[in-house]
């Protein structure tokens, strides 16, 4: 065998592994290596050359939605309305985190395993501190809104709609009424006469 024949091999079972994984994870199936090994019609070992850890596959299977999610971070920065910036960015987060079940564990780790991963999720916690910034500095938010909050609320809806249930289109339809109390609720408040 040629060493192109190896490589085109190794490419087919890293997807075939990626793949095994998203299903499962999209199952609501914890990720074990030896369960998707076996899933994949592959070995152990194989499965153990690509991903070291669950938590490597599980960040890899994410990737595309933190990059999605980041690339829409930047869009945002771009819009010059700071109040419609810092709604699009969340409402694409929120959309992301009821549609994508491996985001919302990667997201909420405290840990990486994957350079890739810290790098993605420093992107979009810069780009979403920088909206809530330019949000505030516009007098669009309270000022008692910290960029540290944002996290947590993301998190709050998504785990509200997931209680909630439903169908996906049900599931996005939710998280969008949640966010916009959320956002309504983020606005500065009138002064009272």
């Amino acid at each position: 065998m040629t060493t192109t024949q190896l490589r085109k091999d190794a490419a087919r079972n890293w997807e075939r592994i990626v793949a095994t994984a998203r299903d499962l994870v999209d199952q609501g199936t914890a990720l074990q290596l030896n369960d998707v090994a076996r899933r994949a019609g592959l070995g152990v070992a194989t499965v153990y050359r690509h991903f070291a850890t669950p938590e490597a596959l599980l960040e890899t299977v994410a990737a595309p939605c933190l990059e999605a999610l980041a690339a829409h971070g930047e869009q945002a920065l771009a819009d010059t309305d700071p109040w419609r910036a810092l709604e699009s960015f969340l409402s694409r987060v929120v959309e992301a985190q009821v549609t994508d079940a491996a985001l919302p564990p990667v997201a909420a780790a405290t840990t990486d395993t994957l350079p890739r991963t810290t790098e993605l999720k420093r992107s979009l916690a810069s780009a979403g501190t920088t909206l809530l910034e330019r949000a505030r500095d516009a007098r669009a938010v309270r000022p008692d809104l910290a960029a540290a909050d944002l996290v947590p609320l993301m998190c709050g809806i998504a785990h509200a709609v997931t209680v909630h249930g439903g169908t996906p289109t049900d599931r996005i339809d939710t998280a969008h009424r949640y966010l916009a109390t959320l956002l309504e609720g983020m606005r500065p408040t009138p002064p009272t006469t």
